[in-house]
């Protein structure tokens, strides 16, 4: 679906999307498993300066690898947003090198409107947790051998290396260790 400024200058576009698993790129580690279902609506806020507010609810289930152990995560997400959007060429004001703090929030399009999808990505990929984890309780990966701990115990011992310190010791080693 697009969301035409032509269209918003004339009425709120309202919208009720089920988009289907594969349709959004999200990125090569994440994976749509559901359809993502959104509703909301979208009006222009300002006709002069073109600025869009996109507020509604999407819920998507996704897949991506576990920060831990590599093996699949599972992440619902149910959110809701308020996305403000300007257009791309009021971003770029000649002699102005610092984003005000208002311009942190808001998003930019070109052209004549924007694609909702685009949109949804951007909620999506803004909703996911700062570390993908299978389970709370994910013991990951061995540093030594590579076996994921979940499957069982190994019989590696990791030796605690502190780099910090590295220097003294080869200090220790050139004066000697009677000084």
């Amino acid at each position: 679906m697009f969301i035409s400024l032509q269209e918003l200058e004339l009425r709120t576009v309202r919208f009720g999307v089920e988009v289907p698993a594969g349709e959004i790129e999200f990125d090569s580690k994440i994976t749509q498993v559901s359809d993502l279902r959104a509703q909301g609506s979208a009006e222009l806020l300002s006709r002069s300066l073109g600025e869009v507010r996109v507020q509604g609810s999407l819920a998507v289930t996704v897949n991506a690898p576990c920060d831990r152990c590599l093996e699949t995560a599972t992440v619902a997400i149910d959110k809701k947003f308020d996305l403000v959007y300007m257009p791309s060429d009021e971003r770029s004001s000649p002699g102005e090198d610092e984003i005000d703090e208002a311009g942190i929030e808001v998003g930019y399009y070109e052209g004549a409107g924007l694609p909702l999808n685009d949109v949804l990505r951007e909620v999506v990929l803004l909703a996911l947790p700062m570390q993908l984890v299978c389970s709370e309780e994910c013991r990951g990966i061995c540093p030594v051998c590579g076996r994921n701990r979940n499957d069982g115990q190994c019989a590696c011992k990791a030796q605690p290396i502190d780099d910090r310190w590295s220097k003294l010791k080869n200090f220790r080693a050139e004066i000697g260790p009677g000084n």
